[in-house]
């Protein structure tokens, strides 16, 4: 079964959903783009891997559940020690923990030129860890300079909500999600995609070399695809509010009248 939600739905923006959804819609954007490549092309996922801390596991990406509970489960462990050692005098250390650190993996695509290898497009799709402030921010805004000071086109899906957005100038006003279009020879201007919660999410062109025929990406099609072989309709209670942030006034009575058939079930 399809979404009950027109185009994005913020309900996979939770971290029980976000990480295996984000691997499902970035495979399946490969999938629509590669048969309309020319054999001049080839589009590849790659990852991106760096160290962070496990300080918030609510925002872990790439991370298999099993870390996260035991990591649970250690803490935990530590403060009953520490609780039955209150008792003694401080001669005794205090048992306390630290953060540790965990490698993080963060999938995009590379669309390439087939004799020489040279990137000629990125396509990125935006994590929990990329809109807040640390080392998942960091490590996604230094490579987003170096791809903006190059030719390499550039296609940024921001689909989360929460969370800073990236740097764009000019913006008239913000919306639920964004997705960015920059071509490497029109810089700095580029294409801004501004789509609320209530509209479906758009096709866009995939950009190549100059003059070249571009990949028509249908991103709603590809997301419906993702969600139905996901099962994300038995698998999300839409009994619950939506995930923060909160919700507009209009955008709550909105989503109060799209799933009351779910909810009056």
């Amino acid at each position: 079964m399809p979404s009950p939600f027109p185009g994005m739905d913020p309900y996979l923006e939770q971290a029980v959903f976000w990480s295996s959804f984000h691997s499902r819609l970035i495979v399946a954007i490969a999938d629509a783009i590669e048969p309309q490549l020319s054999s001049q092309y080839y589009v590849e996922v790659e990852t991106r891997t760096y160290q962070s801390d496990d300080s918030d596991n609510s925002l872990m990406i790439g991370i298999p559940d099993a870390v996260v509970f035991a990591n649970k489960s250690d803490a935990t462990s530590s403060q009953q020690l520490t609780d039955d050692s209150s008792v003694a005098t401080q001669s005794r250390p205090e048992l306390v923990t630290l953060p540790m650190p965990v490698s993080v993996n963060e999938r995009y695509l590379e669309v390439r030129e087939m004799v020489t290898d040279e990137v000629i497009t990125v396509i990125e799709l935006l994590s929990p860890k990329n809109k807040r402030a640390g080392d998942g921010r960091i490590a996604y805004e230094k490579k987003r300079r170096a791809i903006l000071g190059s030719a390499t086109n550039l296609i940024e899906l921001d689909l989360l909500r929460a969370g800073k957005p990236m740097n764009i100038r000019g913006m008239q006003s913000t919306t639920a999600y964004r997705i960015l279009i920059s071509r490497g020879h029109q810089r700095p201007a580029a294409e801004l995609y501004r789509v609320s919660l209530q509209q479906q999410l758009p096709t866009l062109r995939v950009p190549l070399k100059l003059n070249q025929k571009e990949p028509l990406v249908n991103l709603q099609e590809v997301f419906n695809g993702v969600y139905e072989r996901a099962r994300y309709t038995t698998r999300i209670d839409y009994h619950q509010p939506v995930p923060s942030p909160a919700l507009s006034k209009q955008d709550e009575q909105w989503v109060e009248a799209l799933l009351s058939p779910i909810r009056d079930v």
